[in-house]
């Protein structure tokens, strides 16, 4: 069929099949990579073009219902090189992060300024509530288009602590300054490659045969039929599989499942089809015949514990991975100078990455011969080393690459697709592509651990904390991953940070037959705060205390005992952050009382607080708070280094013409390629314009370690600032030599440990030096909760974060407005559900990722820099996890607030909430408590 449309104002005529979607044609055959495919069921909106200038979600519309017509992609808005105003906001704005949703957002912009050129905030969220972004928490986003429909500020209060407008494009110091991000002009105008961009002439296409079962033995595989339709290449087995096992920690995980073996979970691979075509690839793989043999399935980590459990990997003693205790003082002896003791028990639940872009690969083997694969990942290093293993290959044989991506928050810490494209060109000497659709990125790839956690708190009257002890179980899944180090972390702030002179910690992690689970945006200090801030509530309410109040005299300082036995040091800056939450909030601070905002203040503390009578008779309205703290860099003696080169080009008159940084950090949305540029330029001397970074390529950029544990700027930062130092060193002493030379480079390992050495635990008490460095955060919620319907609607939030020195203004606020849209998700409206070991959650349409509709009415986001860490750059350490962390135990303790129910079991749904509500209701008409 010929499908005749004007694309970007030129007539084009192109042949397409009838069940032919818009977005495959746009991109596959007319090469138009701006316009993104992630959900492919027309929920998320990053496909959003414009035809006849209606904003339609092309990855669901026919191609040929364009026939005739109008179609306009993000590649038609810039007009002879120049950004479109829409564009040239969102960059001013830094409304983009990881990107890969920005032109769908773009696109609906347009469709809403064409048709009203003026719209008022409420008027934007509604227009671009079909649009979902995992990475900005939208603010920014609201903030570029309002400014591009050249229209007044608006009302401020609205948007309290909005991103700055002030950029300042090439200025001689940076640090500190809102400089745009290096990478945000390709990224609004759709030309920024992501893995799925890149093609190779000849390439084939690999479908993956997934496991049928959660737990079974693989008594058969028959490929045959599948080896037999025209067009497939290879069928690959385990038999093609040089090393079939891998993992980012232990090796537990096979390759591709063998005959005999057994599968643990559904995301464990059978065969891989490798054909002409993807439609030829996805037929065949419905071909390949496995005869399975069903074994019990355990997916409830309690019961997994047991003796007697079926043992998810045979030839251990039981399913309980990893145990660590953590013992401080005397247990028995602080609860018997308690004069208060609170209990509880807390559930956090399973939940999706939810990044935007799906997993993708391209491999090949390159000019030299080296295995190599374009793909998205955190760590291209370990990559390369766990892929060596597999294929039984020197690493040098072995190259990655990794262009822009599309968001990752811990999901691409381990490996589910580069592997997998790395061993079919392997085997089959030529280019194949490998792309996940939406259902396989959410059923067949690692999750967020569930926690159970069970907590008991012993105070003095006057609301001195003497004794805790908390029991962690986590759900490891079928794999190992990184479920060990997760659990490490976790047991190091299972207690929050709260000086407690005796304290009990026992923490597990188990393997089930459940999803694998893995890193995710907090590394195991995500879950505790819900446990130990709803403790510090439940005590502050037993104690008849204010809860700032009670936090104060109990959090952490400088000089202070944590419970791992560490003296937590300069960078402790967490009472500051929840001072200038409290004041901003509304409390008032009385010597060292402190007083909560009256429900219902007067006009001029209404307009400051949002605090204010609820909207209807049968809702209510309630404050809570919640302070956590994470570790930046890599733990418990583990050496955490990255490497950096710096090569400097001098002019004739031999100032610094241009600065090359070569560093392995991998960008994935959190702004690190901006940071060590403006330490660089800061650190030389230079203005930032002058300063490149180089693609991420195993073959031409050094290792930098893993884009997590909130590191980069840290660890990175201080080997870009002395990798400069070193090259500007080298260039003074060339220029009094008068040498005449033109190149200078310089290269500089710098390791954490040089500056704070850690430890692991000690085997019976857990004692050790567990972190390089901390950030810090607290959060104040205001919500109002519909007493006949659950529903909670944030209407205020407070974030205020202690990372050391702001290096970027506007990517400080993008990470706590984007950390705070997830730890949403995670309080309210986000569970990924199994059943049986079987995912429930499918795909975007069945997980609520919060839209813009979702987030907090007014948002107020704080800087703290009362406390840099004198190690880092320039007084630096890290913020992209931590604003996470507090979120649900700040909603769950306002819905209390509000309601007098406590939530227990995240998320606090609707219906969660209204059962609560109804069940207290009854209690109390029955005379109960």
């Amino acid at each position: 069929m010929l499908l005749e449309i004007t694309l970007n104002g030129k007539p084009i005529s192109v042949e397409v099949e009838p069940g032919d979607l818009l977005a495959n044609v746009l991109r596959q055959e007319l090469g138009l990579i701006g316009t993104k495919i992630a959900c492919g069921e027309g929920e998320c909106g990053a496909c959003t073009v414009l035809v006849d200038g209606v904003a339609v979600t092309s990855c669901i519309f026919p191609a040929m219902k364009a026939h005739g017509r109008q179609v306009e992609t993000i590649e038609g808005l810039s007009q002879g090189g120049e950004l479109h105003p829409i564009q040239e906001a969102f960059a001013a704005h830094a409304a983009a992060q990881c990107g890969y949703c920005t032109p769908g957002f773009i696109m609906a912009a347009k469709a809403l300024l064409s048709e009203n050129p003026h719209p008022t905030r409420d008027e934007i969220k509604q227009g671009i509530s079909g649009n979902l972004c995992r990475c900005t928490g939208y603010y920014q986003i609201v903030d570029a288009i309002e400014d591009s429909g050249n229209q007044e500020p608006g009302i401020r209060d609205q948007r309290l602590g909005t991103s700055p407008l002030s950029l300042v494009p090439c200025p001689l110091i940076t640090v500190g300054k809102g400089v745009e991000r290096l990478d945000i002009r390709q990224k609004v105008q759709g030309t920024r490659k992501y893995p799925q961009d890149f093609n190779m002439e000849g390439q084939l296409y690999a479908r993956v045969v997934w496991s049928e079962h959660p737990h079974a033995i693989v008594k058969k595989i028959d490929t045959a039929a599948a080896e037999a339709l025209p067009g497939v290449v290879k069928v690959l087995t385990h038999q093609d599989v040089p090393v079939n096992e891998y993992g980012i920690n232990i090796p537990d995980q096979p390759v591709l499942v063998a005959e005999g073996d057994k599968v643990r979970w559904v995301g464990d691979r059978i065969a891989i089809v490798v054909a002409e075509s993807e439609r030829i690839a996805a037929q065949a793989r419905q071909l390949v015949q496995v005869e399975y043999q069903p074994l019990p399935v355990v997916t409830d980590p309690r019961q997994a514990m047991k003796p007697g459990a079926p043992l998810v990997h045979e030839g251990r003693e039981s399913n309980v991975l990893k145990h660590i205790p953590i013992r401080k003082g005397d247990v028995q002896q602080g609860f018997a100078q308690a004069d208060v003791i609170v209990e509880g028990t807390y559930t956090t639940h399973c939940v999706e990455h939810a990044y935007m872009q799906p997993d993708a690969a391209l491999g090949y083997v390159d000019e030299q011969g080296r295995i190599t694969i374009i793909t998205s990942c955190q760590w291209p290093a370990d990559d390369l080393h766990q892929i060596a293993h597999l294929l039984d290959l020197p690493e040098d044989q072995l190259r990655e690459i990794v262009p822009a991506v599309g968001g990752a928050f811990g999901g691409r810490e381990d490996m589910y697709i580069q592997h997998l494209a790395a061993l079919c060109a392997f085997v089959v000497r030529r280019a194949v592509k490998i792309v996940f659709d939406r259902e396989e990125v959410t059923q067949r790839t690692g999750k967020r651990h569930p926690f159970y956690l069970r907590h008991r708190t012993g105070a003095t009257r006057d609301g001195h904390i003497v004794a805790a002890e908390v029991e962690v179980i986590s759900d490891a899944g079928a794999y190992a991953s990184t479920s060990i180090p997760v659990l490490n972390n976790a047991a190091t702030f299972a207690l929050g940070p709260y000086k407690i002179p005796h304290a009990r910690v026992d923490a597990y992690t188990v393997y089930t037959n459940n999803a694998v689970t893995m890193a995710m945006r907090g590394f195991g200090a995500t879950q505790p705060p819900f446990g130990y801030e709803g403790q510090m509530d439940k005590l502050a309410e037993a104690l008849g205390m204010d809860p700032v109040e009670l936090r104060m005299k109990n959090l952490l300082d400088v000089g202070d005992v944590a419970v791992t036995g560490n003296v937590m040091t300069a960078e402790t800056g967490v009472k500051e952050t929840l001072r200038q939450a409290a004041l901003a909030a509304g409390w008032r601070q009385e010597g060292e009382r402190w007083i909560k905002p009256d429900p219902s203040p007067s006009p001029r503390l209404r307009v400051r607080t949002g605090v204010g009578a609820p909207s209807a008779p049968h809702k209510r309205r309630g404050l809570g708070m919640a302070v956590g703290y994470k570790n930046v860099g890599y733990s418990l003696g583990f050496d955490d280094k990255a490497t950096a080169i710096v090569e400097l080009t001098l002019a004739e008159s031999g100032e610094i013409a241009r600065a090359l940084v070569k560093i392995a950090a991998v960008e994935v949305g959190q702004g690190v390629l901006t940071a060590l540029a403006q330490i660089a330029a800061d650190t030389l001397g230079v203005e930032v314009s002058k300063v490149r970074l180089a693609l991420v390529d195993t073959a031409n950029t050094p290792d930098a370690g893993s884009s997590s544990a909130s590191r980069h700027v840290f660890i990175s930062g201080n080997a870009v600032a002395r990798a400069c130092q070193a090259a500007k060193e080298n260039w003074e002493t060339i220029l009094r030599a008068e040498t005449g030379e033109r190149h200078i480079e310089a290269e500089y390992t710098f390791r954490g440990r040089s500056v704070r050495a850690t430890t692991a635990f000690a085997p019976e008490t857990g004692a050790c030096e567990p972190h390089i460095s901390y950030s810090f955060v607290t959060q104040i919620a205001l919500v109002e909760v519909d007493t006949e319907t659950g529903e909670t609607d944030i209407l205020s939030f407070w974030t205020v974060a202690d990372a050391g020195k702001v290096v970027n203004p506007q990517t400080y606020f993008g990470q706590q407005a984007g950390g705070v849209h997830m730890g949403v998700g995670y309080a309210l409206t986000e569970h990924y559900i199994q059943q049986g070991g079987h995912p429930r959650t499918r795909r975007f349409s069945e997980y609520h990722i919060p839209t813009v509709l979702d987030m907090p009415r007014q948002f107020q986001s704080i800087a703290v820099e009362s406390a840099p860490d004198p190690h880092g750059p320039f007084g630096a350490t890290g913020l992209g996890e931590t604003p996470t962390l507090p979120t649900a135990p700040a909603i769950t303790n306002a819905i209390h607030d509000a309601t007098g129910v406590w939530i227990s079991d995240l998320p606090a749904s609707a219906e969660r909430v209204w059962r609560a509500i109804k069940n207290r209701k009854e209690c109390t008409n029955r005379g109960l408590r």
